[in-house]
């Protein structure tokens, strides 16, 4: 059964997580919740979830050490920090003790969803794909909505090679109408969108993983790392690096401020 572990003092913080899961869709996870790290390492040892929200700020342990106390238990554990400490260095620490995420509060529905479909194990993502399929093991065209079903068609395979030609024939247009339709309904071009996508991906794992931009370019569909630096920047106005630094660098600023 796929199972998520919220553990933070902050009850406000903590309805705010389950709202967004509810109402995405992820909503077939069951949600269990802990205020303290010894409620949640009952939880922990009783059932192994699909993945762990901690904070930082808890009242009987560092969220750090509890975070790898967890990993010690499931070594293949998606762990996402989600706390109001900017720090750099504890963001650091986050990443080189294999958590999947730092978050800051207050929370983003965005960020927090982009983040369960970078870091969600196979089983998840399976999970995920039967949901949206109605259970029928592959992707479902709404005919009377080609455009809404070709952006939820890009939206789950945006790190795979994507042609205009691929997807008119996936809501059954030819290519010459769905790229007009395309286009006014979305006020993109198919190209335009598709690297729209990929780049705010991209901007996520940039802000919280320290993966070669190579890597992330690759994991989001690039072709390669220069032309997907050419995308960013134009969309961004930065450069990937750029971009990074910047996170950094704001962090940094938090620190010694």
């Amino acid at each position: 059964m796929a199972e998520l572990l919220i553990v933070d003092n902050d009850q406000h913080a903590r309805n705010e997580i389950s709202s967004i899961i509810s109402e995405s869709k992820y909503n077939f996870l069951s949600i269990y919740e802990a205020s303290t790290v010894q409620r949640g390492l009952l939880l922990l040892k009783q059932s192994q979830p699909s993945a762990l929200i901690i904070d930082l700020s808890l009242p009987d342990m560092d969220g750090i050490k509890f975070g790898r106390t967890a990993l010690q238990l499931y070594p293949s554990l998606p762990i996402i920090v989600v706390t109001q400490l900017k720090m750099f260095e504890l963001a650091q620490q986050a990443m080189n003790s294999g958590f999947s995420s730092y978050l800051l509060k207050p929370l983003s529905k965005n960020e927090l969803l982009e983040t369960f479909d970078r870091v969600l194990t196979p089983e998840i993502s399976s999970a995920v794909n039967q949901v949206i399929n109605k259970g029928s093991g592959s992707f479902i065209t709404d005919l009377k909505n080609p455009i809404e079903s070709a952006i939820q068609f890009i939206q789950l395979n945006y790190g795979e090679s994507l042609t205009l030609k691929q997807i008119s024939n996936q809501v059954y247009l030819s290519p010459s109408y769905f790229s007009r339709l395309f286009k006014e309904d979305t006020g993109m071009t198919f190209v335009e969108y598709v690297s729209f996508v990929r780049v705010q991906k991209a901007k996520g794992m940039l802000r919280l993983s320290s993966l070669p931009i190579e890597v992330i370019a690759n994991n989001t569909g690039f072709a390669n790392s220069s032309y997907f630096a050419t995308a960013f920047k134009k969309i961004v106005e930065k450069t990937p690096s750029e971009y990074r630094d910047q996170f950094h660098w704001e962090s940094n600023i938090t620190v010694t401020s």
